[in-house]
């Protein structure tokens, strides 16, 4: 069952919803409007080894280093 993150057009709150099956929330939980779209969100992932490095992102081509051009912590060293 994954956890979706959504956000509401109208007073511009973002909340996550667990889903089971095909359900959808039916409102925004600040406001409860209808008007609710779903967001694409980055999930995280721990690769196998045992270096410092064990988490990822499914954001592979942009760095995590603020100012480094490297695509991960691996080309600069940090």
């Amino acid at each position: 069952m994954p956890i979706y993150e959504y956000h509401c057009k109208k007073c511009d709150q973002g909340f996550e919803y667990l889903v089971f099956g095909n359900d959808e929330p039916k409102n925004c939980p600040s406001c409860s409007s209808r008007k609710v779209s779903r967001m694409m969100s980055a999930c995280g992932f721990k690769t196998g080894g045992g270096s410092s490095e064990s988490a990822g992102s499914s954001a592979a081509s942009s760095s995590s280093c603020k100012g480094c051009s490297a695509s991960s912590c691996s080309g600069c060293g940090s």
